[in-house]
């Protein structure tokens, strides 16, 4: 089992050695679109316009403007914002693991599985719009339930879409409450931030990020441990020549995080 005050700790530790890194990744997330809830964004522009001055080619050369400007947006966050969260993801796993490498970022357009995350990245946003078209509070649960697919990914960009959802949905299955208090522990902090003209939140996401990544060790370690998924599944084992080197590096890993 997992504490919020275990998980905090460590992230301190690792951001008290890395904490610039860490807030350029988190930024780039920021940048990105990416979050915790599939990474949808709206933006609206109000007009107030008289009778005698409404002309019809200015409103439809402004809405034309800015419909591009979505689906510019859009196109960026698909074809290149999808690939960059995942790496900063990549980034802060393997920064809890003790290494702190930005090359991380990078790594899915390096991959040769670049198309496979771009779509279990979309199958994961149009799920959580679909629940939120239902009724809101489905939504929230289910961006909770597909929070680490991101995560998965990072571990292994080969993982069919269905079965990256399908593990975060095992690995949160019981923890979903103690997610969402884990998010509400860090209002304050982000109230702080936003008092300093809101740039102060972009200094809380590092802390966030390198706490979620902790937590995703904690439950990765027991999907393993309960059988759900094997660390090969996941990519944490990759050859046979190595499989007594990589068990013992994993039983360290793993002991980190008993209870």
């Amino acid at each position: 089992m997992w504490t919020r005050l275990e998980l905090k700790t460590r992230a301190k530790k690792i951001l008290s050695e890395n904490y610039w890194k860490a807030f350029l990744v988190s930024l780039i997330i920021v940048l990105v679109g990416g979050g915790d809830g599939g990474g949808s964004s709206s933006s609206g522009t109000n007009y107030t316009v008289s009778n005698s001055q409404f002309d019809l080619e200015k409103v439809l050369l402004i809405g034309s403007i800015i419909f591009l400007g979505v689906i510019l947006f859009i196109a960026l966050r698909i074809f290149i914002g999808y690939g960059l969260e995942v790496g900063s993801r990549k980034f802060f796993i393997r920064a809890s693991e003790g290494e702190s490498n930005l090359n991380h970022v990078k790594f899915v357009f390096k991959s040769g599985h670049v198309g496979n995350v771009i779509v279990a990245m979309l199958y994961r946003s149009i799920l959580l719009f679909l629940w939120l078209l239902c009724l809101i509070i489905p939504g929230v649960i289910k961006s909770y339930a597909y929070r680490f697919v991101p995560y998965l990914l990072a571990d292994n960009p080969d993982l069919s879409p269905s079965k990256a959802i399908e593990l975060s949905n095992k690995m949160t299955n019981g923890h979903k409450m103690d997610m969402f208090i884990l998010d509400l522990s860090f209002i304050g902090w982000y109230i702080l931030g936003g008092l300093a003209l809101g740039v102060g939140i972009l200094f809380v996401n590092p802390y966030r990020d390198t706490t979620y990544s902790e937590l995703y060790l904690v439950l990765r370690d027991n999907l393993i441990k309960s059988g759900v998924c094997s660390a090969n599944e996941l990519n944490l084992v990759t050859t046979s020549d190595s499989k007594d080197i990589e068990s013992d590096k994993w039983e360290s890993v793993f002991d980190r995080y008993d209870d």
